[in-house]
């Protein structure tokens, strides 16, 4: 699954403002029942799209989990989103991680491919490259375990679906600002 350019528009003539870009939004929650699904009806509400979810708890003594949502849409849709996902209740901080500074995005994911002679060489060379690791194997199979950026990611599934790929399960996204301050 590629993603498009953060330029790419339906309507080329839109202007740059008005086109939609991938932002990925990092939300500090309270650790407690319905607060998922909160969110997820707001984004569903308004007809926003979600393209990777990922949550955690990250501080348990204060029962806080951190979201991290990659969304796309226009700069003032992202604002509304960011404005909206402030006013919940149980949102603590909501930081756009894609403008707020430098950061660190990865993902992860466990990629399944069937293949013999020299498939199953190629496959084997090709995971080497991409420094992804063998899980499992079997004489007709392996399961690859790869992190990265979702990019580099996209690229290994392209390169394993002549080879025998069979089964994709990714993690989402997640991210961290840079730098010696916290959320």
């Amino acid at each position: 699954m590629s993603t498009p350019d953060a330029t790419t528009t339906h309507y080329p003539a839109a202007p740059a403002s008005e086109r939609s870009e991938r932002h990925t939004l990092s939300v500090l929650v309270d650790n407690e029942p319905g607060v998922l699904a909160r969110v997820i009806g707001l984004f569903s509400g308004r007809g926003y799209n979600i393209e990777s979810l990922t949550v955690s708890e990250t501080e348990h003594q204060k029962h806080l989990s951190r979201m991290t949502i990659v969304t796309t849409g226009t700069p003032m849709v992202i604002e509304q989103i960011r404005h909206q996902l402030e006013r919940l209740v149980p949102v603590h901080r909501v930081l756009d991680l894609t403008v707020g500074g430098p950061a660190i995005d990865r993902e992860l994911a466990m990629v399944k491919v069937r293949g013999k002679g020299d498939n199953r060489v190629e496959a084997l060379r090709l995971a080497d490259a991409f420094r992804a690791r063998v899980i499992d194997a079997s004489i007709e199979s392996f399961v690859f375990e790869i992190t990265g950026r979702s990019d580099k990611i996209d690229q290994f599934v392209d390169l394993m679906l002549p080879l025998g790929l069979v089964e994709v399960s990714r993690t989402g996204v997640v991210a961290i600002s840079r730098g010696p301050l916290g959320m």
